[in-house]
Parts: structure tokens; sequence; C-alpha cells
């Protein structure tokens, strides 16, 4: 999926005001997400977006991993998660809740259905439910 394409599919499930808007919160996330992934999957989610969402995710990974002396990924749930959108994206923790599943159901998109399993199951439940496919199995264990 082309860049152009990915913001304008974040902005409209977000029903953000303007492209900028979406812009600062697709990489607010991004950055977030690629702090608790494991770096190399962080870098493989990385090789299949557009080349700026790519460096931000790389550039975010590495920070990440060389403050943690590993590959593991930060350990953080939903709340640092969001917290850290918003600071990043200028915005409250609620908008920041609603960019980061606008963006994550773009990326489920964007991405190998399999990359996104295999990120599904790095992170922990609560964020995990803002994809789609987290949803999916949330629904399943209640409903099945």
């Amino acid at each position: 999926m082309r860049h152009d394409e990915m913001i304008g599919k974040v902005q409209a499930l977000a029903q953000l005001p303007d492209r900028g808007t979406a812009e600062r919160a697709t990489h607010a996330v991004v950055s977030t997400l690629a702090e608790r992934l494991p770096s190399g999957l962080a870098r493989h989610v990385a090789a299949q977006l557009p080349p700026d969402m790519a460096a931000a995710m790389r550039e975010a990974a590495d920070a990440s991993a060389g403050r943690d002396s590993g590959a593991a990924g930060e350990r953080f749930g939903l709340t640092t998660f969001t917290g850290r959108v918003a600071v990043r994206a200028g915005t409250d923790e609620d908008r920041a809740l609603r960019d980061a599943a606008a963006v994550l159901e773009v990326l489920d998109a964007a991405l190998a259905p399999e990359l996104t399993e295999r990120m599904a199951h790095a992170l922990p439940a609560d964020i995990r439910e803002l994809l789609p496919v987290g949803r999916a199995t949330q629904d399943m264990g209640r409903y099945g």
C-alpha cells in the first residue's frame, strides 16, 4: 500500500480533520508500536511499509533495542501505549486510542497476513484488541 493511500485511510477511519493530523497520528502509532515489538519483528513490519513510515519504525525499534539492551521490545500495556501515541501526536489519550485503532486497522490491510499474526502474538492482550485480528480472536473466545 502506498503512503498517500495509507494516510487517506487513517484519516477516514479515525475521522481526522486533515492529512497532516493523520500523518502525525500514523507516525506516532508506528513509532510506539516499534518500541513494543521485538526489534527483528519491527524491522520485518518496516520492510512492508512506505519508506518514511519504515524509517520511523526502524528508528524507534533501534532506539528501543538500545535502551532495553535486547531484541525483545519494551514491556508496556495499553495505557503506556496510548500515552506515548498522545504525546507524539500532540493529542489526548482518548483521541490517541481511536487513532491507534485506525492506524492498526490500516496496517492490518497493508501487511502480509502472517506478519500481522506474528505482530498480534507479540503484543499484550490489551494492545492486541486494537488489531482487527485481535478483536476477532477475542470475540471467538467470548462467543465460540
